[in-house]
Order: structure tokens, then sequence, then C-alpha cells
């Protein structure tokens, strides 16, 4: 099958539908598929209109423009995709679409022109748009009828039927090789210190100075040990426009000692970071699905998380993680944080509850291998193929 994935946003750029477009692709092309992206974001040399095939075989089409300074958008989109489309005779156009995705939903005008099937996945929260966002789409059809749509959680999900008026919105999960995330040793041995692990964006969206005030939180109601160490301890990997901010208030706050940032990691490196660890911990409320999560649950690393945000669908409460009270439960930021420092508190201060966590994360690999995403990607690419004909 011939699939042409439209993104906004593609490698060198770095986040959730980034990686996941381009690791969806070369999954598909490693198993047989002709595969070809349409992105506005350029190349890492500025290479704003070329075409390129990378090392398994997904043939990139850029169509940056200078005129929008950097931006993944592109004027002239609707017409460079059109003539992508009809060059190219796809099998089927797959769209990406975030909050805000001009040139991706471009690619539903271009497959709507040229009566190519069309599926869409959302890698996003409407929270806040979904009104706004539906009186588009019902106004337009494409999506209400045309197309097979889906979302990468079933929580996203909701919000894509509720915007769209549908009752046959599909998840298509973000994926991972299970295997290459796999713990090699045993769990650390405990030391007395609960060491919690973050990989995240630092942007205000994810959260992180929220997570420092939580961990700030448990340290002053669990106090130090004998040995005067802190009794929670976080590790903070990831870069962005918050790190400023969040250094500085781990300074205000003297927790020099109980936060480490370590700035962005390779993905590589981060299976030896989370042999170190015992929990990681995800304090995003707008998390369609949490990619970092489910990597680190595959590395054996139990999960904390909000129970009414994306991570919650590979967490099993009390079986290889911890799902808290949050906005699902008609909580503010502020009684979701403290039930987010509840949880931390409880497991610093419950060594068996840890232990179970960390045995059952450890010694079972959780779902969402790309064998399995491809799976539900072809059955996605059927529902766009059957509505159509």
């Amino acid at each position: 099958m011939r699939v042409l994935h439209v993104s906004d946003c593609f490698p060198p750029r770095t986040g959730g539908i980034e990686t996941q477009v381009h690791d969806l692709a070369v999954s598909q092309a490693l198993a047989g598929h002709d595969v070809h992206v349409a992105t506005a974001t350029a190349g890492a040399d500025g290479t704003r209109r070329a075409t390129r095939v990378l090392g398994s075989g997904v043939r990139v089409h850029r169509m940056a423009s200078a005129l929008t300074l950097g931006l993944p958008v592109n004027p002239r989109g609707p017409w460079l995709l059109r003539e992508a489309v009809e060059r190219l005779r796809p099998d089927v156009v797959h769209v990406h679409a975030g909050v805000v995705s001009p040139f991706a939903l471009d690619g539903v005008t271009a497959a709507r022109l040229t009566g190519v099937p069309l599926a869409v996945t959302w890698h996003c929260m409407l929270d806040g748009v979904v009104t706004g966002f539906g009186v588009l789409a019902r106004r337009s059809g494409t999506l209400r009828s045309q197309a097979a749509v889906s979302a990468v959680s079933g929580v996203a999900g909701e919000r894509v039927a509720r915007m769209l008026g549908r009752e046959d919105v599909s998840v298509l999960p973000n994926g991972i090789t299970v295997a290459d995330w796999r713990p090699a040793a045993p769990p650390r041995t405990p030391d007395g210190t609960l060491r919690l692990v973050a990989t995240q964006r630092l942007a205000p969206r994810k959260r992180p100075a929220p997570l420092v005030e939580v961990v700030a939180a448990a340290d002053g109601r669990l106090g130090r040990g004998p040995d005067g160490a802190p009794r929670v301890h976080l590790t903070l990997i990831g870069a962005g426009p918050e790190e400023r901010r969040v250094r500085a208030l781990v300074e205000r706050l003297g927790l020099e000692d109980v936060v480490t940032l370590t700035g962005g990691l390779p993905r590589e490196e981060l299976v030896a970071r989370y042999a170190g660890e015992d929990v990681f911990v995800a304090p995003a409320r707008l998390e369609a699905f949490g990619i970092a999560g489910l990597e680190a649950r595959a590395a054996g690393l139990p999960v904390v998380t909000g129970r009414g945000t994306g991570p919650s669908e590979y967490v099993t409460d009390g079986v290889d993680g911890l799902l808290t009270a949050d906005r699902a439960d008609g909580l503010d930021d502020a009684a979701a944080d403290a039930a987010l420092t509840d949880a931390v508190v409880r497991l610093a201060e419950d060594p068996a509850l840890l232990r179970r966590l960390r045995e059952h994360a450890h010694a079972t690999p959780p779902p969402f291998d790309w064998s399995e995403v491809r799976g539900a990607c072809d059955a996605l690419y059927a529902r766009a193929l059957a509505a159509r004909a």
C-alpha cells in the first residue's frame, strides 16, 4: 500500500507528533509499504523544498516556507499538497493533527479534492476548542462522514467524538519497539530515597514547574532519612522554554539535593538512566498519550499519573503504577497536584507497595509494540477505503 502521511511537524523538530509520525512511517516501510511524508518542517540544513529518502526507505517531501519564519506552516499548503497527491497517487492520505495544525488540515482539503481515501489521527487533547473546531468540521462535512477518524487514546478520542458528532472514533495508539526498552538487570536495590524520574519537554503544557512544587511538598512531609539524605529525589530529563524558570524555582525552594535537571538526553541513553530510578511520574493534565511514560514503563518503571490522561490507558492502578484524582474527578489543578503529592508520599512510606509495583512493571512488558500499532493502523486505513468506496 502507498501511504502519504501529512504532518506540520517532523524531525529535526522534536516532540510527540514528530517522533510518532517518523517512527510509524519507518515501521510501515520496514513492513513493506511504500511510505511518503509531506511536512512543512524544514530540513536540518535549512532546506525548505526537497525530497529525501531515509535509510528505511521513507520518502520525506519537505514543503516549508520562507515566509513563516521557521514555523511549520505554509500558505501554499493546499496547492502543494494537492499537487503531491495527484503526483504520488497514494492509496490513502493519513493526516496527523494537533490543536493547531494548518498544514496537516490542508491535507484534508487535498484528499477531498482528489478523491483519495482519508484517515485522520488527532494527537492532542482538544479541551477548550471542541466547540469552535466542531463548527468548522461540521461545515466541511469531510471529517463528519468521508474520513476514517481516530485519536491516540480513548480520552483524546472522547473530545474528537464530541467535536465531530461521531460515534466511530477509533484509537490509534502511539507505538514503540518494546524490546528496545526492556531492562537488562533486576530493579535497583532501595537506598531509602524514592527516586522519581520525569522525561518531558520543559514547556508549560507539560507542567515541569508544578511537578517541582509537588516534589517539594512531598519532601517537606517526608523529612530526611537517618543519614540526612532526602527521602525523595526527582530527576527531570528534558529541555525547553521553561528550563530557566524551573532551575530558578529549584534554587528558590532550596531543592538542589532533591531535584536534578539533566537537560535533554538522547533516547538511547534513557534505558540506562531508568535503571537507577524507581518510578516515572507524568504531571501533565492535557497529555493525549504520553510516549515518554510508555517508554519508561517498558523499561521496567511503574508510572504515576492522573486518571483522566492518556498515560492512564497503559497503567493499571495498583498493578504497574498509581492513578491519581484529577480533572476527570472534578478537581482543579491545586487539588489534583495535592493528590499527586499524596501518591508520592504513599510510595515513599510503603516499601511493600513500591516493591510490588516495580516487580510487576519490570517483569511484564506493556502493550503498544509496533506490530500491534500497525494492525490498528491497517484497520483505520480499511475504514478509510470503505468510506471512500
